[in-house]
């Protein structure tokens, strides 16, 4: 059976439980955020074919080496980011569409950046077909984000990182939020969020975290004698 012939409720149940099972048992407690992913059919995003996983608890292939991001990790980062209404948004790999779709519901503005381009059409596709208007899904380097609409006053990296590139930085607002799943050199991963002050920038690390890397921002190898 596939996802096709699985009824609209049926995917409204579906969505209901991951926010009861998935959202509130890990401190997602954010009302806004908890209605925002509530209100968002992550099946119109998963890969096709596979629309009746899209609200198992883990990530989700939708192209060669990209994947879309567990629900409970996706929340736990938006909790901590607290987009307010007036805000504007960079989500960094935008995938398939679904983060911008969601974050849509929270901010005034979204700028995501894609450097698939089959992921970059995807998510323009779906998200002109649901009406969210408040979205540009811009091509280029996950690296580089968007500077033409800089700056923002949330960078939100959708995956985990080595690093954060300091072209991300620089297109936060001074007093801006930056949210990611960072990597250790021990390959710890950690639920981060930064904040730049005037030139400078400061991590504080909140909870453990498990997703998969983005490409492009691995730290750079140690010289080895």
């Amino acid at each position: 059976m596939d996802g096709t012939s699985v009824n609209k409720p049926s995917f409204e149940m579906m969505r209901a439980a991951m926010v009861d099972s998935q959202l509130r048992t890990v401190g997602v407690n954010d009302a806004r955020v908890v209605d925002a992913i509530a209100a968002v059919p992550r099946e119109r995003f998963a890969a096709r074919g596979r629309e009746m996983l899209a609200y198992v608890d883990e990530d989700h292939a939708i192209a060669p080496g990209r994947y879309m991001t567990q629900p409970m990790m996706f929340g736990r980062l938006l909790n901590a980011a607290r987009i307010q209404p007036n805000e504007r948004v960079l989500l960094v790999a935008a995938g398939n569409g679904y983060g911008a779709a969601v974050i849509a519901r929270l901010a005034a503005e979204v700028v995501a950046v894609e450097e698939h381009p089959e992921l970059a059409a995807r998510a323009r596709e779906t998200l002109a077909s649901m009406g969210v208007a408040n979205v540009a899904v811009v091509d280029g380097p996950l690296t580089g984000g968007a500077s033409d609409g800089a700056p923002y006053d949330v960078v939100f990296i959708d995956g985990a990182v080595e690093q954060v590139t300091q072209a991300l930085i620089d297109q936060l607002r001074d007093g801006g939020r930056l949210v990611a799943v960072m990597v250790d050199a021990a390959g710890v991963q950690r639920a981060t969020i930064g904040v730049r002050a005037g030139s400078g920038f400061g991590t504080t690390e909140f909870s453990e975290a498990a997703t998969v890397r983005l490409p492009g921002f691995e730290r750079p190898k140690a010289f080895r004698f």
